[in-house]
This record gives structure tokens, sequence and C-alpha cells, in this order.
């Protein structure tokens, strides 16, 4: 029987989280649901974004799914993201973003992409600080984050079937800190023999890589990059799926997982009925399928999502129907699963 801790933090999470939930128990039988609470306003009722016991509900499910998380844009003393405390903690280190086209959302039919993102350290290892009128911020790079997220993109390209895995970096201007990770995910290439079988791996400057995955991303299948840069091409390649509020994440550590939709608690339409669980639903897609090692089940809920989105739910222009609530999508969906 399988235990998932849930959170759902702020906004829309409250919404799309029950969504994602109620297509789970269709899905997989026997679930176990602990309710936990993060976020902002937890942090407003209670002086912290994640309380000791939700670390301890998800380090004892061993999966969680997390809804959404508001975050002040200013420097709140004493507030600490939520979603950041919660990979640091944990050591979820692997951030799984795939980019694949949805029926009648994307812009194109021909995208089947995943970025591997190292999620522990880099530019949002928390190290900022002020020295007079200046403000510094350090990059955090080392061979045993570089190392393991190297390993977990040759295992990925190897499941996935792809055919290509690309390193990108930007060591033509960081050789220190870009070198060593470009350098450490190549000597795990060499270790995997992952080329062997026929994967071809190659670099692309982060650059470089943000244009291709603009004009040409039917090229690629697997990326493996920094934290920083995966935030930033994640969140671009969305844009083929049919937008961030479309995407779906996951958080991998070592026996454990989190997954959470890559939008924001849009605080603008919460309370309304009208936010999109699509996101969370294929976000829960991922945690069965790399968490729960249960393939089939994560194969049929997201053929679910495709086949309501082809046949059952209105799109105009190439977005869902604006009036379109989360009760009418999450129903399309589980009508499908059935």
């Amino acid at each position: 029987m399988p235990d998932l801790c849930v959170i759902e933090g702020d906004g829309i999470g409250r919404e799309v989280i029950p969504a994602a939930v109620s297509v789970l128990r269709a899905a997989v039988s026997e679930l176990h649901i602990l309710p936990a609470e993060a976020g902002w306003e937890c942090f407003q009722h209670r002086g912290v974004s994640v309380p000791p016991e939700t670390l301890q509900a998800v380090r004892g499910c061993r999966a969680a799914l997390f809804g959404a998380v508001s975050s002040p844009s200013h420097k709140v003393e004493g507030y600490r993201s939520a979603i950041l405390t919660l990979r640091q903690e944990l050591d979820l280190y692997a951030n799984l973003r795939p980019v694949r086209s949805l029926p009648r959302l994307s812009p194109r039919s021909d995208v089947d992409l995943l970025i591997v993102r190292e999620n522990t350290e880099g530019l949002y290892s928390g190290r900022e600080r002020l020295e007079g009128d200046t403000a510094v911020a350090e990059r955090v790079i080392t061979r045993r984050a570089s190392t393991r997220i190297g390993r977990a993109a040759c295992e990925l390209a190897r499941s996935c079937g792809v055919t290509r895995l690309t390193i990108v970096h930007k060591a033509n201007i960081l050789p220190l800190t870009d070198g060593l990770f470009r350098d450490s995910v190549r000597e795990v290439v060499r270790e995997t023999g992952v080329e062997s079988g026929g994967i071809s791996v190659d670099e692309l400057l982060v650059d470089t890589a943000a244009n291709q995955l603009v004009s040409q991303p039917q090229r690629f299948g697997v990326l493996v990059t920094t934290n920083l840069f995966g935030d930033i091409l994640s969140d671009l390649a969305a844009h083929w799926c049919g937008g961030m509020g479309l995407a779906p994440s996951l958080n991998l550590g070592e026996g454990i997982a989190l997954a959470e939709p890559v939008h924001g608690s849009a605080p603008d339409i919460a309370g309304k009925g009208i936010a999109n669980p699509i996101a969370t639903v294929l976000s829960a897609a991922l945690l069965v399928r790399h968490a729960w090692k249960q393939p089939h089940i994560a194969d049929r809920i997201e053929s679910a999502v495709r086949s309501a989105l082809e046949c059952d739910l209105p799109v105009v222009e190439g977005s869902l129907a604006p009036d379109l609530t989360t009760d009418a999508v999450t129903r399309a969906i589980l009508a499908r699963l059935m």
C-alpha cells in the first residue's frame, strides 16, 4: 500500500492537489494519504515555512505531492522558500522536468525531452551576504553533486530510450565551477558506458542550448545541467507543452521523491474553482513512474490526460477554455481513466 504525504501549500494548491489525489486514488489501489502543511501562509501562522513534522511525514512516506507556494518579493526575516527547504533538507538532488507535446495545446506535436537539473546547490545554495553597498551570492558546485546528477541523467537517458544526452554548461566563462560540473558528468558518461548503448553525448553552452530549445526542440532527448540554468531552461522549454501552467516536475533523492507542478500559487484565481489541475496530475504520474516504479499506472494516467484533451475538453485558440472549471477537467480525466 503506497503512502503519500500531501502538502497543498498556498493559493491554487488547495484546488489542484485534491484533483490530483482523486486521480491517484482511482489509479492506485489502497493509497494511504497523510496530509501536512508548508508554504508562505504556514510561515505567517507558525513562523516556519516547513514545520519539522512535515519533514518527518515526507521522510516517513518516502513520497510527497506538493501544490504551490507563495513567496514574498522582498526579504522577510526568518523566511526561506518552502520548496527550497524541502529540496535541501530531504536532499532531493535531481529535478526532472519533462516537456512533451500535449494534444491541441502544444505549438508543435513532436517534442519529447527531459531536463535533469541539479537541485541542491549552485546559486540556490543560499549563500548571500552584504558587503557594504555590494550584495554577493556564492555559486557552489561540488564534484559529489555533479557526479550524482550525471549518473541520474545517464540512467534516465537509458530508461527513456532517447538517443541524445546533452551536457549544458558555461565553462567558457565559468571554467572552475562549470568546468568541474562538465568534467564530472563526462567522467560518469565514461564510467557508465552510456555511449555504447546508442546514446550520443554532446555539450552545449547554456545560451546555445536556449537558442536551440526555441528553434529545434524536437532534436533533444535528455539535457543535464546545473541548478539555475536548469530552472531557466526548463521554464523556457515548457512553452512546447503548452506553457508553465501545464508543466509537471519531480524532485528525486535516494529513496524519496516529491512531485510538484511548476506553476505558482496564482493568487489572482485562487478560490474561483478554475485552476487547471493537469500539471499536478502529470506530476503525480511522474511520482508513480519514478518513485513507486509502476510505469503501467503512470502510462494510464498520462494517457487519460491526453485522451481528455483530444476528445473532451474545450480548447480556444490553443488554450483550455477560460471558464473551464477544475472539477470539469478532473472529471474528464477520471472518465478516461476508468
